[in-house]
Parts: C-alpha cells; structure tokens; sequence
C-alpha cells in the first residue's frame, strides 16, 4: 500500500472548494525544450524522494521487475520510475527512499531499513549504463557530467535507526546522505506531523540525533515532522537542513505542508523545500475529498464487519460516484513559487515523491514529467539562473555546506547515545 493512504485517514477536511478541470499541460516548443536541455545539461535535476524501491520490495519482485521496460504500461501494477523515462525526464541526481512501516521498531526496523538499501544497491548495479552511486556532491557532478544518474540514498523515518547513533553511522557509510526524522508515527524521540504530538517538538535525545547528523555530513529531512519539530531542528542544525517531499501549508493546510513561518527561517540556514507532487497535499479540494473518501472506508469497517472484500468493494462504489478532483501542472508550480516567494529562490527545490504516491497530478505521471514543470515556470518568466537553483543547484549547495560542517567537526567524537525502544 502506498504511504499517502496512511495519512490521509489522520486527516479532517479542510475545504470542499471545487477545482475546475484542469487544461492539458501545453505542448513545449522547440525553443522552449532547447532551453531547458541547456539547463539540465549545465546544472543537474536532482529530485529529493523517490520510491521505486518500496515498490520493488512489496508489489514487485526485484528479480522479475524490468525497469529497462516502459513501467507505466505494466497493466497489473503501472510503475513512475523506469531507465528510459529517467533520461527522456533530464534527471541528473535522485535520492532513492528507503522506506518501512513506522509500526517497525529496534532491531526490525534495522533489519528492514538494509533489506531497502540493499534493494537500491541491486538496482543500481543492474542498470549500470543509467544509474551510478553517489556520495557527495562532487559526485553528482561528475556522473552528470558522465550521463548517468547519481544515485544517493534517504532514510524516511527516524525509527529506522533502532534509537542508536550506532546504526545511524552505519547508515551513513551504506550511503544515506538524509534522514527524514519521522514518518506518519511520532517516534521515540520526535514528533510527526500526522500523529500526536508528544514531545512539542524534539526530545534531548532528537536534538543529539541533529548533532550527530550533522557530525556525519548527514542532511536533515524535516518533511513528516510537525512544525515545532521544524522550528527545533533548524535552530540546532549547524547544517542546511532539507524538506525532501513537501509543499506549501500556505496554499493547502496539510499536516505535511510547511508553514510561511518555517520558510521564513530557511534563507538563514540555507536550507531547501523540495517540492511534492501528491495531488492532495496540493489542492484543497483534493484534500478534502481524500478525508471523505478515509472516512466512507472507516464507516464501512465499522458496518461490515469480518468482510474485507465487501469493504473494498463499497470504497469502489463511492469512489465512482465521488470520483476526485484533479489538478495539473499549474497547481505544482503555484507551490514551488510561493515557497520561492516566502523562502527565496535559493531555498527551493523538487522532491516529487514518484512511486510513493497513488496518483499525480494530469500528465505527470512519472520520472519523464519534469520537462513539464520547467516549461511552465518559463511560461511564468523565471529565469535561468533560478531554474537551475531549482534543479538542483541548491541542494548541491546544501549538501555542500554539510560536508563541510562534518569537516570542522572531525574532531568531535562519535555519539554513543541509545535508547531503549519498544520490540
């Protein structure tokens, strides 16, 4: 099951406002595509989160899943992510998401957290004409330069460390160059933005955690965490911190949308929103639609009992008489320029979250889509130069920076703090 559908069943509606249909996204023209090719050809696109590698673990098997093949027309489970589409898409740089269930604790989530990352490690080895492992963004650069795909790692959700900077450090040497702090479950130490709050922000334990990822040249992802957790970690990182797949909580109050106030600290701390693509976190009405739709399903859980099927059969029935709005690219670049607007054009980026969502927004629908989205902000008379801090130029300039914080920092010790989680 695809992670959105855990957090829309937290949410209330927010607003019923009808969205009209969007227009087909415009063809782009040659001179239009020229220059974007000249962008992405200068400055790598770097997308924050991406999870093929879920995919890969829970509805595919990685030995049968052929991601040279054209995924979307898979017809029993259509994929976002695939080699060709990675290249037609201009996609210098992806932090590939190694996700697991919050439910996971200690030593399982651990364990489930390496059988992810090996997952990655396999797909990058199997496409190696694509893909190409990096470490820092002196590499992003050079496998740019070369064609290929730098392919890094996020860890989302603070549980995967089993509460120890131990295996925090082993994540870090496996390739992780993020950690998201929470998932859709406050955790041991921090408070998500989709669960009760339960320490108003970081626990002295979480704060030590942002020192030892700072120590490491870790980045700090704050999408998933409440806003005081937001407002904590930005004040203790020596680092830029990241936002690897949010949008603005401005345009559409979304639990996982960051506020105008948040952005307003980035500038200071150099850090970067990278910009979601989930419809709901975009539209209002979508948003409310998705509440209605998690709280036709809990009605059915409670009238049919011991029936899953029927269940599931009742959702479809709703879903075609409520069938959702939708949204286009328009409504995408509306966030990533509010987020310029509040934060600045040196604090923005893209964190489109394919194959970790189950829709897009119309014509969208993978990793070939980012052209799309380029066409429209030049339509909106942005410039080179802030397109290409959008790509990719600020997260390399973030990542950049916390290299060079671990530097000042080689001197301080490891962290040997733990704490006991539940089995």
């Amino acid at each position: 099951m695809l992670k959105s559908v855990f957090a829309a069943a937290l949410l209330l509606a927010t607003s019923s406002t009808a969205l009209a249909a969007p227009s087909p996204a415009a063809p782009i023209d040659p001179a239009t595509r020229a220059r974007i090719d000249r962008i992405l050809k200068a400055t790598p696109l770097i997308d924050g989160h991406n999870d093929i590698a879920e995919q890969l673990a829970e509805s595919h098997g990685f030995a049968t899943a052929n991601l040279a093949a054209n995924t979307a027309a898979w017809p029993d489970h259509p994929l976002m992510t695939d080699m060709a589409r990675l290249r037609a898409g201009h996609l210098g740089g992806q932090f590939w998401s190694v996700y697991i269930d919050g439910k996971y604790t200690g030593d399982e989530a651990i364990r489930r957290t390496l059988e992810q990352i090996d997952i990655v490690d396999r797909m990058i080895a199997a496409y190696p004409a694509t893909l190409e492992r990096a470490y820092t963004a002196g590499d992003i650069v050079r496998i740019h330069r070369a064609g290929r795909v730098a392919s890094l790692i996020g860890i989302e959700g603070g549980r995967q460390i089993g509460a120890s900077m131990a295996a925090l450090r082993q994540f870090y040497r496996l390739g992780a160059r993020y950690m998201t702090l929470t998932h859709n479950q406050t955790t041991e130490w921090a408070d998500s933005a989709t669960d009760d709050a339960k320490y108003h922000g970081l626990s002295p334990f979480g704060v030590r955690v942002v020192a030892e990822m700072n120590r490491l040249g870790m980045l700090v992802d704050l999408s998933h965490v409440s806003p005081d957790v937001m407002r904590q970690a930005i004040a203790a990182s020596r680092a830029p911190v990241i936002f690897s797949h949010s949008s603005a909580r401005a345009l559409n109050d979304h639990p996982r949308n960051v506020p105008d106030d948040v952005l307003r600290l980035l500038p200071a701390n150099g850090g970067v929103v990278m910009a979601n693509w989930v419809p709901g976190f975009l539209a209002p009405a979508i948003l409310a639609h998705d509440a209605a739709k998690a709280a036709e399903e809990a009605r059915l859980k409670t009238m049919i009992r011991n029936d899953s099927a029927a269940v599931k059969a009742g959702v479809k029935t709703w879903e075609a008489a409520n069938p959702s709005p939708t949204i286009g690219v328009k409504q995408v670049a509306d966030h990533i320029e509010h987020i310029a607007t509040v934060a600045g054009h040196d604090n923005v980026g893209i964190g489109a979250d394919l194959d970790g969502i189950e829709s897009t927004p119309d014509g969208m629908t993978g990793v070939d889509a980012y052209p799309l989205l380029f066409a429209e902000l030049i339509r909106r008379g942005w410039s080179d130069a802030d397109l290409a801090r959008l790509a990719g130029g600020n997260v390399l300039r973030a990542l950049r920076r916390a290299e060079a914080v671990a530097a000042s920092m080689r001197n301080v010790p490891p962290s040997l703090d733990k704490l006991a989680t539940a089995p």
